[in-house]
């Protein structure tokens, strides 16, 4: 009678997913105690160890005997997960740790007294640098925000952890007085951190463009008063501060085309009007002087003598020369 069981020498052995990781450095960040705190890429190293199902060989269980047949096999996996440790460690980390004939968790054991032993001075250092962080000492608002989390990372890694409260409280202390509308705002609401600090990037971000028209609307202003200034500042023509002599009860006779007014017209007493032809030159002046006729065509037609019979006196001739 057939059968489907298979020989146990047929049976082919699955492939460890360890092997499988060929840079583990896409996956850990490195460790520097700066900008990737301890207790952060503990728990990056952790989550792919349990997803490698290799965090049997780092939380303390019992490595098989030599004499066991599983031992070779553990002992290849092992050496793979300690080479995992010593790729996402700085430079400094790692001379401190490498050490030959050591397994990973005699290697995690270490590392993790670098971190967590002397507990009471770390945390009185990073209590202090926590306290008086400012946001003038950073060089960007995001900067500050990150730096102040990584500390309250560092402070839970010596068993001082910080609140969600006190964290916001700090961050709003460490800001200018520019900030103090929506610092208020905080105090009184007490948003988380990540909400805090999105409150003061979108803040940051309106005060910048309102000083940005600011400028611009300065700038355009300044043209305009540079351009009055300009206008001015330009010379007088010669007639214009020459007080006419004037008398409202006499009127410029008219005697035909004799006058210079251009084409003229008379009334029912014999009168002329001037046709509104201003380009009048003085005797001796040359045709073609728009300077005069330009002045002139704005200047009062004075009167300066009463009228006369037979008098011709174009309005023109009233300036005191």
């Amino acid at each position: 009678m057939p059968t489907n069981e298979q020989p146990e020498s047929s049976i082919k052995p699955t492939l460890h997913p360890v092997y499988i990781v060929t840079n583990i450095q896409h996956k850990v960040r490195i460790l520097d105690g700066i900008k990737v705190t301890y207790s952060s890429w503990v728990k990056l190293f952790k989550l792919h160890a349990k997803g490698y199902k290799v965090l049997h060989h780092i939380d303390g269980i019992a490595a098989p005997k030599v004499s066991d047949a599983t031992y070779e096999s553990w002992s290849e996996i092992d050496a793979i997960v300690l080479q995992w440790i010593y790729g996402t460690l700085s430079d400094n980390l790692l001379v401190r740790i490498l050490e030959p004939d050591t397994t990973s968790y005699e290697a995690w054991k270490k590392l993790s007294s670098i971190f967590l032993n002397n507990k009471g001075s770390r945390a009185a250092a990073l209590q202090h640098e926590f306290n008086n962080l400012k946001l003038s000492s950073m060089t960007s608002l995001e900067e500050y925000c990150q730096r102040l989390k990584d500390l309250a990372s560092q402070l839970d890694d010596v068993e001082n952890p910080v609140t969600e409260n006190r964290l916001v409280l700090q961050l709003v202390r460490g800001l200018p007085s520019e900030f103090d509308t929506m610092a208020s705002f905080i105090n009184q609401s007490l948003p988380t951190g990540d909400t805090a600090c999105s409150m003061l990037q979108l803040e940051q971000h309106r005060q910048s463009s309102r000083e940005s028209n600011n400028t611009t609307e300065n700038s355009s202003g300044g043209d305009l008063v540079a351009t009055h200034t300009n206008i001015a500042d330009e010379p007088t023509p010669p007639h214009q501060n020459r007080r006419p002599r004037s008398n409202q009860n006499c009127r410029p006779m008219n005697t035909g085309n004799r006058g210079r007014g251009g084409n003229n017209t008379r009334d029912t007493r014999g009168r002329g009007a001037p046709s509104g032809n201003h380009n009048i030159r003085p005797p001796g002046e040359p045709p073609g002087n728009a300077l005069y006729s330009y002045w002139a065509a704005y200047a009062p037609p004075p009167c300066p003598f009463p009228a006369r019979q037979g008098w011709v006196y174009p309005w023109n001739y009233g300036y005191l020369y």
